[in-house]
């Protein structure tokens, strides 16, 4: 995969609160631009599906400080699947 993309933070936007939001609602809609922009970074630069998920599940228990809620693994690695196919269709 080319490591110079242009990633839009639109399609990332709609990922992120369709899919995984673990906030919840009121916030603005750039509260998670930087965390999705790193995994897709990860994503371009290699990272498996796993990988991102694992640095998903840690943006939100312990950057953010949220306790690990049932299925957050899981809705974390749909997340990164996501953004994994929006990444595909920039090559």
């Amino acid at each position: 995969m080319p490591k110079h993309l242009k990633i839009k933070l639109e399609p990332l936007r709609e990922i992120g609160w369709r899919d995984w939001n673990p906030i919840g609602a009121g916030l603005p809609a750039d509260e998670y631009d930087t965390y999705l922009l790193n995994a897709a970074g990860q994503i371009v630069n290699g990272r498996s599906d796993d990988a991102v998920a694992d640095y998903l599940v840690s943006v939100e228990v312990d950057t953010i400080g949220l306790t690990p809620s049932p299925g957050v693994r899981e809705r974390a690695l749909v997340v990164a699947s996501a953004i994994r196919t929006y990444v595909q269709t920039l090559s």
